[in-house]
Protein backbone atom coordinates (compact mmCIF):
# COMPACT_ATOMS: atom_id res chain seq x y z
CA UNK A 1 0.00 0.00 0.00
CA UNK A 2 1.45 3.40 -0.97
CA UNK A 3 1.73 6.37 1.37
CA UNK A 4 -1.06 8.23 -0.38
CA UNK A 5 -3.44 5.34 0.30
CA UNK A 6 -2.73 5.16 4.01
CA UNK A 7 -5.33 6.33 6.51
CA UNK A 8 -4.24 9.38 8.48
CA UNK A 9 -5.35 8.43 11.98
CA UNK A 10 -5.69 12.10 12.88
CA UNK A 11 -8.82 12.16 10.74
CA UNK A 12 -10.63 9.64 12.98
CA UNK A 13 -12.66 10.44 16.09
CA UNK A 14 -13.46 7.64 18.54
CA UNK A 15 -16.31 6.14 16.51
CA UNK A 16 -14.35 6.28 13.25
CA UNK A 17 -11.27 4.85 14.98
CA UNK A 18 -13.32 1.92 16.31
CA UNK A 19 -14.64 1.28 12.81
CA UNK A 20 -11.08 1.41 11.45
CA UNK A 21 -9.90 -1.24 13.90
CA UNK A 22 -13.03 -3.34 13.36
CA UNK A 23 -12.05 -3.41 9.69
CA UNK A 24 -8.70 -4.84 10.79
CA UNK A 25 -10.43 -7.49 12.89
CA UNK A 26 -9.43 -5.77 16.16
CA UNK A 27 -11.47 -5.04 19.29
CA UNK A 28 -12.89 -1.53 19.98
CA UNK A 29 -10.49 -0.90 22.89
CA UNK A 30 -7.66 -0.52 20.36
CA UNK A 31 -9.22 2.82 19.42
CA UNK A 32 -8.81 4.07 22.99
CA UNK A 33 -5.20 2.96 23.12
CA UNK A 34 -4.22 4.65 19.86
CA UNK A 35 -6.19 7.84 20.57
CA UNK A 36 -4.31 8.13 23.85
CA UNK A 37 -0.93 7.55 22.23
CA UNK A 38 -1.53 10.00 19.40
CA UNK A 39 -3.46 12.84 21.02
CA UNK A 40 -2.62 12.62 24.72
CA UNK A 41 1.06 11.71 24.44
CA UNK A 42 1.76 13.13 20.97
CA UNK A 43 3.35 9.91 19.70
CA UNK A 44 3.60 9.52 15.92
CA UNK A 45 5.71 6.35 15.82
CA UNK A 46 3.74 3.11 15.93
CA UNK A 47 6.78 1.25 17.31
CA UNK A 48 6.57 3.44 20.44
CA UNK A 49 3.01 2.26 21.17
CA UNK A 50 4.19 -0.46 23.50
CA UNK A 51 0.79 -1.77 24.62
CA UNK A 52 0.08 -2.86 21.04
CA UNK A 53 1.40 -6.19 19.81
CA UNK A 54 4.34 -6.18 17.40
CA UNK A 55 2.10 -7.70 14.78
CA UNK A 56 -0.51 -4.95 15.11
CA UNK A 57 2.18 -2.26 15.03
CA UNK A 58 3.50 -3.73 11.80
CA UNK A 59 0.03 -3.79 10.28
CA UNK A 60 -0.53 -0.17 11.30
CA UNK A 61 2.70 0.88 9.60
CA UNK A 62 1.35 -0.64 6.40
CA UNK A 63 -2.22 0.71 6.63
CA UNK A 64 -1.99 3.99 8.52
CA UNK A 65 0.03 7.10 9.23
CA UNK A 66 0.03 10.03 11.64
CA UNK A 67 0.73 13.08 9.51
CA UNK A 68 0.49 16.74 10.48
CA UNK A 69 0.97 19.84 8.28
CA UNK A 70 4.45 21.27 7.99
CA UNK A 71 5.29 24.32 10.13
CA UNK A 72 6.65 26.93 7.75
CA UNK A 73 6.55 29.91 10.13
CA UNK A 74 6.56 30.11 13.92
CA UNK A 75 6.31 33.65 15.29
CA UNK A 76 6.05 34.98 18.82
CA UNK A 77 4.70 38.46 19.53
CA UNK A 78 5.98 40.85 22.17
CA UNK A 79 3.05 39.94 24.43
CA UNK A 80 3.73 36.19 24.17
CA UNK A 81 1.10 35.43 21.55
CA UNK A 82 2.40 32.74 19.22
CA UNK A 83 1.34 32.09 15.63
CA UNK A 84 2.06 29.13 13.40
CA UNK A 85 1.73 29.10 9.62
CA UNK A 86 1.05 25.52 8.52
CA UNK A 87 1.48 24.26 4.97
CA UNK A 88 -1.19 21.85 3.74
CA UNK A 89 -0.66 19.10 1.16
CA UNK A 90 -2.27 21.13 -1.64
CA UNK A 91 0.01 24.16 -1.24
CA UNK A 92 -2.42 26.26 0.80
CA UNK A 93 -1.42 27.45 4.26
CA UNK A 94 -3.46 28.20 7.38
CA UNK A 95 -2.74 30.12 10.56
CA UNK A 96 -3.20 29.03 14.15
CA UNK A 97 -2.72 31.32 17.16
CA UNK A 98 -1.98 30.63 20.83
CA UNK A 99 -2.92 33.35 23.34
CA UNK A 100 -1.37 32.96 26.81
CA UNK A 101 -3.11 34.41 29.84
CA UNK A 102 -2.55 34.13 33.59
CA UNK A 103 -5.11 31.43 34.28
CA UNK A 104 -5.58 29.87 30.85
CA UNK A 105 -4.06 29.36 27.44
CA UNK A 106 -6.32 29.65 24.43
CA UNK A 107 -5.68 28.20 20.97
CA UNK A 108 -7.49 29.84 18.05
CA UNK A 109 -7.93 27.30 15.25
CA UNK A 110 -8.97 27.60 11.61
CA UNK A 111 -11.70 25.54 9.98
CA UNK A 112 -11.34 26.56 6.32
CA UNK A 113 -8.72 27.80 3.87
CA UNK A 114 -9.95 31.36 3.54
CA UNK A 115 -13.62 32.18 4.00
CA UNK A 116 -16.67 32.54 1.78
CA UNK A 117 -18.53 35.04 3.95
CA UNK A 118 -16.59 38.15 2.89
CA UNK A 119 -17.22 40.17 6.06
CA UNK A 120 -15.95 43.59 5.12
CA UNK A 121 -13.83 44.16 8.25
CA UNK A 122 -12.00 40.81 8.23
CA UNK A 123 -8.66 40.14 6.57
CA UNK A 124 -9.41 36.45 6.13
CA UNK A 125 -12.51 37.23 4.06
CA UNK A 126 -10.45 39.40 1.71
CA UNK A 127 -8.18 36.46 0.87
CA UNK A 128 -10.95 34.58 -0.90
CA UNK A 129 -11.75 30.91 -0.37
CA UNK A 130 -10.24 27.60 -1.46
CA UNK A 131 -11.77 24.75 0.53
CA UNK A 132 -12.80 23.42 3.91
CA UNK A 133 -10.27 21.68 6.15
CA UNK A 134 -10.44 17.97 6.87
CA UNK A 135 -10.67 16.57 10.39
CA UNK A 136 -6.94 15.82 10.44
CA UNK A 137 -6.08 19.36 9.35
CA UNK A 138 -8.24 20.83 12.11
CA UNK A 139 -7.10 18.61 14.97
CA UNK A 140 -3.48 18.84 13.79
CA UNK A 141 -3.48 22.49 14.80
CA UNK A 142 -4.09 21.48 18.42
CA UNK A 143 -1.61 18.63 18.23
CA UNK A 144 1.13 20.80 16.70
CA UNK A 145 0.59 23.56 19.25
CA UNK A 146 0.58 21.14 22.19
CA UNK A 147 3.84 19.57 21.04
CA UNK A 148 5.44 22.99 20.46
CA UNK A 149 4.36 24.43 23.81
CA UNK A 150 5.09 21.39 25.97
CA UNK A 151 3.70 21.26 29.50
CA UNK A 152 3.84 23.48 32.55
CA UNK A 153 5.99 22.66 35.64
CA UNK A 154 3.12 20.60 37.07
CA UNK A 155 2.96 18.49 33.92
CA UNK A 156 -0.30 20.04 32.74
CA UNK A 157 -0.91 21.07 29.17
CA UNK A 158 -0.46 24.75 28.41
CA UNK A 159 -3.56 24.89 26.20
CA UNK A 160 -6.72 24.90 28.32
CA UNK A 161 -9.24 26.31 25.80
CA UNK A 162 -9.84 26.04 22.08
CA UNK A 163 -11.81 28.57 20.04
CA UNK A 164 -12.93 28.15 16.44
CA UNK A 165 -12.24 31.80 15.66
CA UNK A 166 -9.50 31.41 13.07
CA UNK A 167 -9.87 31.31 9.31
CA UNK A 168 -13.26 30.25 7.97
CA UNK A 169 -16.87 29.76 9.08
CA UNK A 170 -16.89 26.51 11.09
CA UNK A 171 -20.60 25.78 10.57
CA UNK A 172 -19.98 25.68 6.80
CA UNK A 173 -17.57 22.80 7.47
CA UNK A 174 -19.79 21.01 9.95
CA UNK A 175 -19.01 17.42 8.98
CA UNK A 176 -15.31 17.92 9.73
CA UNK A 177 -15.58 20.36 12.63
CA UNK A 178 -17.91 18.06 14.59
CA UNK A 179 -15.57 15.04 14.85
CA UNK A 180 -12.65 17.39 15.56
CA UNK A 181 -14.57 18.87 18.49
CA UNK A 182 -15.43 15.40 19.73
CA UNK A 183 -11.73 14.53 19.73
CA UNK A 184 -10.99 17.70 21.68
CA UNK A 185 -13.46 16.56 24.34
CA UNK A 186 -12.45 12.90 24.38
CA UNK A 187 -10.99 12.07 27.81
CA UNK A 188 -8.26 9.96 26.21
CA UNK A 189 -7.33 12.67 23.71
CA UNK A 190 -7.41 16.26 24.98
CA UNK A 191 -10.07 16.06 27.68
CA UNK A 192 -11.49 19.54 27.19
CA UNK A 193 -14.93 20.19 28.66
CA UNK A 194 -17.68 21.57 26.44
CA UNK A 195 -17.39 25.00 28.02
CA UNK A 196 -13.69 25.08 27.09
CA UNK A 197 -14.40 24.59 23.38
CA UNK A 198 -16.00 27.62 21.73
CA UNK A 199 -17.38 27.79 18.22
CA UNK A 200 -17.74 31.23 16.66
CA UNK A 201 -20.23 31.64 13.84
CA UNK A 202 -21.68 34.43 11.75
CA UNK A 203 -25.01 32.64 12.05
CA UNK A 204 -25.59 29.66 9.78
CA UNK A 205 -28.91 28.87 11.45
CA UNK A 206 -29.68 25.33 10.18
CA UNK A 207 -26.26 24.09 11.28
CA UNK A 208 -26.54 25.98 14.57
CA UNK A 209 -29.65 23.96 15.37
CA UNK A 210 -27.80 20.75 14.49
CA UNK A 211 -24.90 21.74 16.74
CA UNK A 212 -27.29 22.13 19.67
CA UNK A 213 -28.35 18.50 19.22
CA UNK A 214 -24.98 16.96 18.30
CA UNK A 215 -22.35 18.73 20.39
CA UNK A 216 -23.50 21.82 22.31
CA UNK A 217 -20.18 23.58 22.94
CA UNK A 218 -19.83 27.20 24.01
CA UNK A 219 -21.27 29.51 21.37
CA UNK A 220 -19.99 32.85 20.12
CA UNK A 221 -21.92 34.80 17.49
CA UNK A 222 -20.31 37.42 15.26
CA UNK A 223 -22.98 40.10 15.50
CA UNK A 224 -21.16 43.42 14.91
CA UNK A 225 -24.32 45.48 14.32
CA UNK A 226 -27.62 46.07 16.15
CA UNK A 227 -29.85 46.23 13.06
CA UNK A 228 -30.24 44.44 9.75
CA UNK A 229 -29.44 47.40 7.51
CA UNK A 230 -25.97 47.83 9.03
CA UNK A 231 -25.28 44.13 9.51
CA UNK A 232 -26.12 43.49 5.83
CA UNK A 233 -23.15 45.72 4.99
CA UNK A 234 -20.74 44.25 7.51
CA UNK A 235 -21.78 40.58 7.47
CA UNK A 236 -23.38 39.69 4.10
CA UNK A 237 -24.70 36.39 5.51
CA UNK A 238 -27.24 38.50 7.38
CA UNK A 239 -29.22 38.91 4.14
CA UNK A 240 -29.96 35.17 4.28
CA UNK A 241 -30.28 34.82 8.05
CA UNK A 242 -31.37 38.19 9.50
CA UNK A 243 -30.90 39.18 13.12
CA UNK A 244 -34.37 38.24 14.39
CA UNK A 245 -33.99 34.68 13.07
CA UNK A 246 -30.45 34.48 14.40
CA UNK A 247 -31.47 35.54 17.91
CA UNK A 248 -34.33 33.05 17.91
CA UNK A 249 -31.81 30.32 17.04
CA UNK A 250 -29.65 31.52 19.94
CA UNK A 251 -32.61 31.24 22.29
CA UNK A 252 -33.20 27.69 21.11
CA UNK A 253 -29.52 26.90 21.63
CA UNK A 254 -29.74 27.96 25.28
CA UNK A 255 -33.19 26.52 25.98
CA UNK A 256 -32.05 23.24 27.53
CA UNK A 257 -29.15 24.74 29.49
CA UNK A 258 -30.44 27.50 31.80
CA UNK A 259 -26.97 28.76 32.80
CA UNK A 260 -25.70 28.92 29.22
CA UNK A 261 -25.09 32.32 27.65
CA UNK A 262 -24.19 33.23 24.10
CA UNK A 263 -21.19 35.49 23.61
CA UNK A 264 -21.95 38.15 21.04
CA UNK A 265 -18.83 39.47 19.33
CA UNK A 266 -18.95 43.08 18.27
CA UNK A 267 -15.99 44.63 16.42
CA UNK A 268 -15.73 48.36 17.08
CA UNK A 269 -15.48 50.35 13.83
CA UNK A 270 -14.94 54.08 14.12
CA UNK A 271 -18.00 56.01 12.94
CA UNK A 272 -19.72 52.88 11.66
CA UNK A 273 -21.30 50.87 14.49
CA UNK A 274 -19.94 52.49 17.64
CA UNK A 275 -22.31 55.33 18.58
CA UNK A 276 -24.24 55.48 21.84
CA UNK A 277 -27.42 55.11 19.78
CA UNK A 278 -26.03 51.81 18.49
CA UNK A 279 -25.28 50.77 22.07
CA UNK A 280 -28.85 51.45 23.21
CA UNK A 281 -30.18 49.61 20.15
CA UNK A 282 -27.99 46.64 21.04
CA UNK A 283 -29.36 46.63 24.59
CA UNK A 284 -32.93 46.34 23.29
CA UNK A 285 -31.91 43.62 20.87
CA UNK A 286 -30.37 41.37 23.51
CA UNK A 287 -32.98 41.74 26.24
CA UNK A 288 -34.51 38.31 25.60
CA UNK A 289 -31.32 36.35 24.93
CA UNK A 290 -29.04 34.98 27.69
CA UNK A 291 -25.96 36.84 26.60
CA UNK A 292 -22.67 38.53 27.21
CA UNK A 293 -20.94 40.91 24.83
CA UNK A 294 -17.32 40.92 23.74
CA UNK A 295 -16.30 44.28 22.29
CA UNK A 296 -13.39 43.87 19.90
CA UNK A 297 -11.22 46.85 18.94
CA UNK A 298 -10.83 46.68 15.17
CA UNK A 299 -7.46 45.35 14.03
CA UNK A 300 -6.34 46.95 10.76
CA UNK A 301 -5.03 45.10 7.72
CA UNK A 302 -3.77 46.29 4.30
CA UNK A 303 -6.33 48.05 2.08
CA UNK A 304 -9.05 48.18 4.72
CA UNK A 305 -11.31 51.23 4.77
CA UNK A 306 -12.08 50.96 8.47
CA UNK A 307 -10.49 52.57 11.51
CA UNK A 308 -10.46 51.45 15.14
CA UNK A 309 -12.90 53.15 17.50
CA UNK A 310 -11.00 55.31 20.05
CA UNK A 311 -10.69 53.72 23.49
CA UNK A 312 -12.79 56.40 25.19
CA UNK A 313 -15.68 55.74 22.81
CA UNK A 314 -15.37 51.98 23.36
CA UNK A 315 -15.57 52.55 27.10
CA UNK A 316 -18.68 54.71 26.73
CA UNK A 317 -20.31 52.06 24.53
CA UNK A 318 -19.46 49.40 27.11
CA UNK A 319 -20.87 51.48 29.97
CA UNK A 320 -24.28 51.63 28.27
CA UNK A 321 -24.40 47.83 28.04
CA UNK A 322 -23.16 47.28 31.58
CA UNK A 323 -25.71 49.77 32.96
CA UNK A 324 -28.42 47.66 31.31
CA UNK A 325 -27.17 44.54 33.11
CA UNK A 326 -25.36 42.96 30.16
CA UNK A 327 -22.01 41.43 31.04
CA UNK A 328 -19.58 43.17 28.71
CA UNK A 329 -15.84 43.02 28.31
CA UNK A 330 -13.47 44.72 25.90
CA UNK A 331 -11.14 42.22 24.33
CA UNK A 332 -7.49 43.02 24.81
CA UNK A 333 -5.70 43.21 21.47
CA UNK A 334 -3.11 40.45 21.37
CA UNK A 335 -0.44 39.64 18.81
CA UNK A 336 -1.14 42.52 16.43
CA UNK A 337 2.60 43.02 15.85
CA UNK A 338 2.68 39.63 14.08
CA UNK A 339 -0.80 39.99 12.49
CA UNK A 340 -2.22 37.42 14.90
CA UNK A 341 -5.01 39.57 16.34
CA UNK A 342 -8.73 39.04 15.75
CA UNK A 343 -9.63 39.56 12.08
CA UNK A 344 -6.03 39.60 10.88
CA UNK A 345 -5.44 35.93 10.04
CA UNK A 346 -4.83 35.46 6.35
CA UNK A 347 -2.64 32.42 5.74
CA UNK A 348 -1.84 31.73 2.11
CA UNK A 349 -4.96 30.99 0.13
CA UNK A 350 -5.08 29.79 -3.45
CA UNK A 351 -8.28 31.71 -4.07
CA UNK A 352 -10.80 29.74 -6.10
CA UNK A 353 -13.41 32.49 -5.69
CA UNK A 354 -11.25 35.06 -7.52
CA UNK A 355 -12.37 37.53 -4.89
CA UNK A 356 -9.23 39.62 -4.98
CA UNK A 357 -9.48 40.07 -8.73
CA UNK A 358 -13.11 41.17 -8.39
CA UNK A 359 -12.21 43.66 -5.67
CA UNK A 360 -9.47 45.20 -7.81
CA UNK A 361 -11.79 45.43 -10.82
CA UNK A 362 -14.51 47.06 -8.70
CA UNK A 363 -12.00 49.59 -7.32
CA UNK A 364 -10.86 50.52 -10.84
CA UNK A 365 -14.45 50.95 -12.00
CA UNK A 366 -15.27 53.28 -9.13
Amino acid sequence: MSTTEKTNLLSLDRQAMQEFFAGMGEKPFRATQVIQWVHHYGVDDFDAMTNLSKELRARLREAAEIRVPEIIEDQTAADGTRKWLLRLDDGNAIETVFIPEEERGTLCVSSQVGCTLNCSFCSTGHQGFNRSLGVAEIISQLLVANCALGRDPKGERIITNVVFMGMGEPLLNYDNVLPAMRLMQDDYAYGLSRRRVTLSTAGVIPMLDRLREDCPVSLAVSLHAPNDALRDQLVPLNKKYPIAELLEACRRYCADAPRTRVTFEYVMLDGVNDSLAHAHELVKLLQTVPSKVNLIPFNPFPDTRYLRTPREAIDQFRDVLVAAGITTITRKTRGDDIDAACGQLAGRVQDRTRRRERLVKRAVQT
